[in-house]
């Protein structure tokens, strides 16, 4: 799937059919046609095809014109627009058969979507989302958009989610498709983000592009932290900048805490080494310091900055220290310094922070060292960071009361007029990127805030993760973070109960390892059972695109669990979907579907196949390909790593087949592996070093948690080497390591916890 390639599809007559398309970034371009193919070596491009007549042909500019091709009737040639001056790595080209819908934008611009043959209708979300999109990025750069027209497309066989070509953005059918009957809420969300992603980088990479890969983060970091402000300007309902922390934020620190990170800024040497920085680095913990960052310099100021950077630099290129400067001079603050300590070296500092009441104002000591995943920082020379902190009281639990720049290791700050019986929190909204310990005394106070919800729902969330990490690095216990967790049962946000879950299946799959682990199933039943209650399994009048979002994840963690009453009924809802009484609504198809298979058996699994093998929607496909891996019979694991390297399966779907099965169970873990291991040369060519490599090596081997596995992982890959997986490899090795110490370091007291409570069950 690089280079120029060619990608299959079956006709909705059910003939195998093939398009012709391109991906180029990073280094891809000189599979196509000679180039010198950097960033920094900018063109233009006069590009003409000779096509089949009765086929679409597509590139970044408009066709000028087609004529018939002198040797052959059947063939024509279509000659494109000149391109304005760009890199190589944005050059696209698609040849193949599609529908499309139009529109123009406020602004004049003509915008497409195109499609598979057939469906059209499924391309309107999308055409919705870019057509209000282009206006809210002119107006917030306040640069236009440079060319006359814009393609978004569907590809069948696609590596990435999409691809911000310069005037035809390539997509996965996923991150492009909705159907209005057969598409869950969280497909519409994504479909918005990601079409807000690469339209942002039309500006953002491909106006002004990266001098060199160092700087991929500035061009991925800022991509994904604007196209939450363009879906949060287009959905406001959606909450999303809530979910951004669970999402990106919470991601970033959980890599970014392993001595096996890297800095936001690498740098790259040789192309192999170009695929490996497309992580959660670049991405997550780019766009978090941006929101950090944005934050600290304001809005107005921000925009300022910006679009003094895609003035100066247009049609040129640009280092992250040109941004800096940008933003420094609209902003009076001191931001290269400031940044600097984000971006150059690696990990973030973890704030402990305590109090005294002092008459009647509030005394804070703070003190920063560097945040490790395996415990408190040893060593000489700790890093510093630069960091921008807000402390908010509740008083008003929305505002900040104070806002510092804390440059050194220590510091003491006072909070004027702060009662004996107020709490305070650092890093109001979660914004600042850097965790946080409370002293036992200031935690306490803090507790009833997530109970009552005075506390604001991205804060009760920032506490909950903060203190999760504290005890998977040994710093706190674990128990008392399950007793924090108790505290949530009135919760009512997503997006907190989605960071929860999370936190609670990696407690699981830890577990899984020991002999209790029925016992950690019963606990998030009993977290569980009341908000699924309160949500029942049909939607109300009045409610929105969150309740929806949190219907499936409350009754996915239930039936997953065994919960009695959820398994019945998913089991009586799915076996109407499947006789076609009652067609299951989008977003209850995988919570349903995960439960029947993890409680099913060898005939549920054949009913599953056989749907994925009716459905016309790759969403349809996607949804039941990962949660194939939940069944439990060794046999049926055996059936579903077959599966995952069959043509049923698409080639970028395999990986999470197989990672469904690491995470399904015990024996799926060590299934997967195997597997991995067996096939390893096939899974190797058919990816060939891309970053899904990284991804398939991560899913199947991150939940072990026995020191000899980290050993063998290690020693597969020394005889079996994948370049552009060297840093995943080690970071995997370095996770099943802290999950090994974890399980011995806390088993025991999570163990007698655990029987303690079913003893003298807590009273609600």
């Amino acid at each position: 799937m690089k280079g120029f390639y060619r990608s299959k599809y079956t006709t909705p007559s059910g003939e195998v059919r093939y398009a012709a398309v391109t991906q180029f970034e990073a280094t891809d371009a000189r599979r196509a046609f000679p180039c010198w193919d950097e960033p920094a070596i900018k063109a233009t491009f006069d590009i003409s095809l000779v096509v089949p007549k009765d086929r679409v042909a597509l590139s970044n500019m408009n066709v000028i014109e087609r004529k018939p091709y002198p040797d052959d009737e059947n063939v024509v040639e279509v000659k494109f627009a000149r391109t304005p001056v760009m890199s190589t790595y944005l050059v696209a080209f698609v040849v193949g058969e599609y529908d499309f819908v139009e529109t123009r934008s406020k602004d004049g611009v003509c915008v497409r979507v195109y499609t598979p043959v057939g469906k059209a209708e499924q391309g309107k979300f999308a055409l919705e989302v870019a057509a209000k999109t282009l206006p809210f990025y002119k107006d917030y750069f306040n640069v236009p958009y440079p060319l006359p027209k814009i393609d978004l497309i569907a590809i069948a066989d696609f590596a990435a989610g999409a691809m911000e070509n310069w005037g035809l953005v390539t997509y996965r059918e996923t991150a492009l498709l909705i159907d209005p009957k057969n598409s869950c809420s969280s497909s519409r969300q994504w479909v918005a983000l990601v079409v807000g992603h690469e339209l942002a980088h039309q500006w953002f990479g491909n106006l002004v592009t990266m001098e060199w890969w160092t700087h991929l983060w500035l061009n991925e970091g800022f991509a994904s932290w604007i196209e939450y402000l363009c879906v949060d300007h287009c959905f406001p309902e959606y909450d999303i900048w809530t979910q951004f922390v669970s999402a990106d934020y919470t991601r970033a620190q959980e890599l970014d805490a392993l001595d096996n990170s890297h800095p936001i800024e690498v740098s790259v040497g040789h192309p192999s080494e170009v695929d490996e920085i497309f992580d959660a680095i670049s991405y997550s913990k780019g766009a978090s310091v941006i929101r950090m960052l944005h934050d600290y310099i304001g809005d107005k100021d921000f925009k300022k900055g910006m679009n003094m950077y895609l003035t100066k630099f247009q049609q040129k290129n640009a280092a992250t220290e040109d941004l800096w400067e940008s933003l420094e001079n609209t902003s009076g603050k001191p931001i290269a310094a400031v940044m600097n300590t984000w971006t150059k070296q690696m990990g973030f500092p973890l704030i402990y922070v305590e109090a005294e009441q002092v008459e009647d104002d509030r005394l804070l000591r703070l003190s920063q060292r560097k945040f490790c995943a395996s415990g408190p920082y040893v060593g000489e020379d700790c890093p510093q960071w630069m960091v921008p902190i807000t402390i908010s009281t509740s008083e008003d639990p929305n505002h900040a009361k104070l806002k510092i720049l804390m440059d050194k290791p220590e510091m003491s700050v006072v909070l004027k007029d702060v009662k004996p019986d107020q709490w305070v929190k650092l890093n109001l909204g979660t914004v600042g990127f850097y965790r946080t310990q409370y002293s036992s005394a200031m935690l306490e106070s803090l507790l009833p805030g997530i109970r009552d919800l005075s506390l604001p729902p991205v804060d009760r969330l920032g506490l909950q993760n903060d203190l999760f990490s504290l005890a998977r690095a040994g710093i706190i216990s674990t128990v008392e973070v399950l007793k924090v967790m108790e505290a949530f049962v009135n919760e009512p946000n997503y997006t907190v109960w989605s960071d929860l879950s999370c936190n609670l299946g990696i407690l699981s799959t830890l577990l899984s390892h020991t002999d209790f682990y029925e016992e950690i199933q019963e606990f998030v039943k009993d977290v569980f059972s009341p908000i699924g209650e309160r949500l029942g399994w049909d939607p109300k009048p009045g409610e929105g695109h969150l309740d929806a979002l949190l219907r499936g994840l409350v009754l996915g963690k239930l039936g997953k669990a065994g919960h009695k009453a959820t398994l019945e009924e998913a089991r009586r809802r799915f076996k109407d979907h499947v006789e076609g009484k009652q067609i299951l609504s989008a977003d209850l198809r995988s919570p349903v579907y995960l439960t029947v298979l993890k409680h099913g058996d060898g005939t549920t699994l054949d009913i599953m196949l056989k749907l994925h093998k009716q459905a016309d929607m790759q969403e349809e496909k996607n949804r039941i390909e990962r949660v194939l891996g939940a069944t439990l019979s060794p046999e049926l694991i055996q059936k579903v790593l077959t599966f995952a390297l069959s043509e049923e399966v698409r080639p970028q779907d395999t990986v999470s087949v197989i990672g469904g099965v690491a995470g399904g169970s015990k024996h799926g873990r060590k299934a997967a592996w195997k597997f991995i291991k067996d096939n390893w040369e096939e899974l190797y060519n058919r990816y060939q070093g891309g970053f899904l490599i990284s991804r398939l090596i991560k899913l199947s081997v991150e939940g072990f948690a026995v020191d000899k596995m980290a050993g063998e992982v290690k020693a597969f890959f020394e005889s079996h080497p994948a370049p552009s997986a060297e840093r995943t490899i080690q970071q995997c090795c370095e996770n099943i390591l802290l999950n090994a110490a974890w399980l011995k370091r806390d088993a025991e007291s999570i163990h007698q916890y655990l029987l303690q409570r079913k003893a003298s069950p807590p009273t609600a």
